[in-house]
């Protein structure tokens, strides 16, 4: 299964009868899934059926949905209820006096659900366009998936660039000259003395103890195991596929932290160089994963 951006845009459009209809769909990242639907006054029906599909569809993302109506039509008439508005002026009319209300105007009633109402011609309009709308919609999920498995794709290919380079960088740290007893011996032997020149009297156990952490400070074993294992895992994941990116944003953590400490454990220009340039396509790889749903 490969992998998925959660960026992507689709738009289905059509035409039915005098009346014309666009689903236009831009996914953009999120740390979770979020649905945002505009429709059409009367079309809320088809707000809740988007809102179900999309989520079925997609486990990721930022989804600005909207969906638009033209018509030829002559502009619809709103139709106020006025018995819904005679019993609300009458509810308030029966409210006790007071400073701290403002006088009810018809601008506010007027905006009470179910006062205004359309036409009939325009409740009409999604009786005629439902059915081609709902199919337009599965047409707009389907092409935003393939808009977001084409960026996925490149997407992978980027990051298994990062991961080779990483494992390249991994592997020149393994068989740097800095790593070897001799080198590693000559480093402790100056820093020794240095020890020595800087206290004289230093106390013998002590200085074995210096020694001791020096040694330790130097030895990257342990970064360039986890570094391997970090990469095997990578490979791991990205072959798996599906919705990793919360997988791979927690691996890129790690994989800088390894980095991180490397450079400050290397005591080598030559292993530092190696360790600055890990920090570096990590952070580049951190940045992508945070496209992948």
């Amino acid at each position: 299964m490969a992998i998925e951006s959660m960026t992507g845009f689709a738009r289905i459009a059509g035409v039915e009868g005098i009346h014309a209809w666009a689903w236009e769909i831009r996914s953009v990242n999120g740390r979770g899934l979020d649905i945002r639907v505009r429709v059409p006054s009367g079309f809320e029906a088809v707000a809740e059926v988007a809102r179900k599909r999309l989520g079925g569809a997609f486990a990721r993302g930022t989804l600005h949905v909207n969906l638009s109506l033209s018509s030829d039509a002559a502009p619809p008439r709103p139709r106020i209820n006025e018995a819904a508005l005679a019993a609300l002026v009458e509810a308030v009319a029966r409210l006790p006096a007071s400073d701290a209300i403002r006088p009810v105007s018809y601008d506010g009633l007027l905006a009470v659900r179910g006062v205004v109402e359309l036409s009939d011609e325009a409740q009409d309009v999604l009786g005629l366009v439902e059915a081609p709308v709902l199919a337009g919609l599965e047409e707009v999920v389907v092409a935003l998936r393939q808009a977001r498995h084409s960026e996925g794709a490149a997407l992978e290919a980027v990051l298994t660039g990062q991961m080779e380079t990483i494992e390249r960088l991994t592997r020149e740290a393994e068989a740097h000259p800095a790593r070897g007893v001799e080198a590693i011996r000559e480093r402790l032997g100056a820093q020794v003395a240095a020890l020595l020149g800087a206290s004289p009297a230093l106390d013998p156990q002590r200085l074995h103890q210096e020694a001791a952490l020096l040694a330790v400070k130097a030895d990257i074993r342990e970064e360039l195991d986890r570094l391997q294992a970090h990469v095997a895992a990578l490979r791991a994941l990205l072959k798996q596929g599906g919705p990793i990116g919360r997988k791979l944003d927690f691996l890129s953590q790690e994989f800088g932290r390894e980095a991180s400490t490397l450079c400050a454990k290397a005591g080598d220009a030559g292993l530092s160089r190696i360790g600055l340039e890990l920090r570096t396509v990590v952070d580049q790889m951190r940045e992508q994963v945070q496209n992948v749903e």
